[in-house]
């Protein structure tokens, strides 16, 4: 593993490559001159590389530099240079990647695809994320990853394609709040096969100071610190901001005196289960359960493969009208029950009194928390620093599908650790499950 931060440049100067032609070719050396932080990533050979930076520094005219430069040294090399979206991936380097390509390397051009094939017989490929998979890499860029919508596209897509040619990756992004690319980035750090760095828009030398000074009377200062000096920052709206990794986040076990709590999120997308235990006035969470594109006869069976000693499910209030993948007249609480759990029966009331009651429960107004969640829970941690107001509203944006995790920790809180108004008023009636256990 290496990091950098961009304090400190051992060497600098020019990168190139030397490319062994065809018989009828002479070997070709081509190079580019590169400012000092550039330079310390194109050198840097670890197989996976993570460059977090501020906007303008340079991250995807670098980023596709390295992948020709992969490319033309290794005949036979498929490297895709991947946008948040296709359109995205289109604008940003297509048309750099035609520049910046030396002419006699080039052997065909398909401007329909996006493609390019050199006369070594690599191609490189700009595309976005969708139907990736069936194709092996042997090279690939993920571009501003930070505002890909689905976070899981490398490890679940993108990283077993490079598995058989033992491919290299390049992730580059400007931080998005904690989200997937800050987990990403602080994994890599631990690992011997990855190389970290990390530079403020100026360490690029692309921006002047006077532009900078007229960015910082111009934007706001969390703003400023995320956009240019490449920190990852709380989002300012979130719905949850009482969450902390540092203070809510520890190892939890499962306590086989207690009870089992879970909260349940249906949605066919993405159902997600979360499992709690409660510890005096303390909610403790031990672990998650997601699966895309289920139903609920999935989860439940799921549930009861890692747990066959049966709980408590608090689930959606609408669970005992609403049917997700049963049969006319089968509820989604009924097929709970059947499957030996006990539903709790909870009325519908507003998302502010949930939200409330989880922010009451992360750090109340003295200054306590009372909600731990084991690090495993990783969508679960992702949605509590993810999910945020939708823009002049109080009401949670449920675009980007962060949600379901944090939903689901929810109807379980609201229901075992309710609020009551100044009138005394709970919005539910708790129930632990504590009674089942006589």
């Amino acid at each position: 593993m290496q990091c950098y931060n961009g304090h400190s440049y051992p060497f600098a100067g020019r990168d190139e490559v030397t490319y062994p032609g065809s018989a009828k070719r002479n070997v070709r050396t081509f190079y580019r001159d590169f400012p000092l932080p550039h330079s310390l990533v194109l050198r840097c050979a670890l197989r996976f590389i993570f460059l977090v930076a501020g906007r303008r520094w340079g991250k995807t005219w670098l980023a596709l530099w390295k992948m020709v430069l992969h490319a033309a040294a290794t005949p036979g090399q498929l490297c895709y240079f991947i946008g948040p979206t296709l359109k995205q991936a289109r604008e940003i380097a297509w048309y750099p990647l035609l520049q910046m390509l030396p002419p006699q390397i080039v052997r065909r051009i398909r401007y329909s695809d996006l493609e390019v094939q050199l006369i070594n017989d690599s191609t490189i490929r700009v595309c976005g994320p969708s139907h990736l998979r069936g194709s092996g890499l042997d090279y690939v860029v993920l571009d501003e990853y930070a505002h890909f919508s689905e976070p899981a596209v490398f490890s679940e897509v993108i990283r077993p394609m490079l598995a058989d040619r033992e491919g290299h990756a390049f992730i580059c992004s400007t931080p998005n709040g904690l989200n997937h690319l800050y987990d990403l980035f602080l994994a890599a750090q631990t690992r011997p096969d990855c190389a970290t760095f990390h530079f403020p828009t100026w360490k690029g030398g692309f921006v002047s100071e006077r532009e900078l000074d007229a960015l910082r009377s111009t934007m706001d200062p969390r703003l400023y610190a995320q956009e240019i000096e490449a920190r990852f920052e709380p989002l300012e709206n979130r719905v949850y901001y009482a969450f902390s990794r540092e203070t809510n986040i520890r190892e939890v076990e499962l306590d086989n005196y207690l009870p089992l709590l879970v909260g349940l999120d249906f949605n066919v997308a993405q159902m997600s289960a979360v499992i709690a235990q409660k510890g005096r006035d303390e909610c403790r969470v031990c672990e998650e359960i997601i699966l895309h594109n289920s139903n609920t006869y999935d989860m439940i069976e799921e549930l009861n493969r890692r747990f066959p000693r049966r709980g408590i499910v608090h689930p959606d209030p609408s669970c005992f009208a609403r049917k997700t993948s049963a049969e006319a007249g089968v509820t989604d609480c009924s097929i709970i029950q059947n499957y030996g759990w006990y539903v709790h029966p909870t009325k519908p009331y507003p998302v502010t009194n949930r939200v409330n009651a989880v922010n009451a429960m992360l750090r109340n107004a003295n200054g306590r928390s009372r909600l731990v969640i084991d690090p495993k829970c990783k969508y679960l941690i992702r949605s509590l620093d993810g999910v945020a107001y939708k823009a002049g509203s109080r009401i949670p944006d449920k675009s980007t599908g962060l949600d379901h995790a944090a939903d689901a920790l929810g109807y379980l809180v609201a229901a075992v650790f309710p609020m009551s108004d100044p009138n005394g008023f709970s919005m539910t009636n708790a129930f632990t499950g504590a009674d089942l256990m006589a």
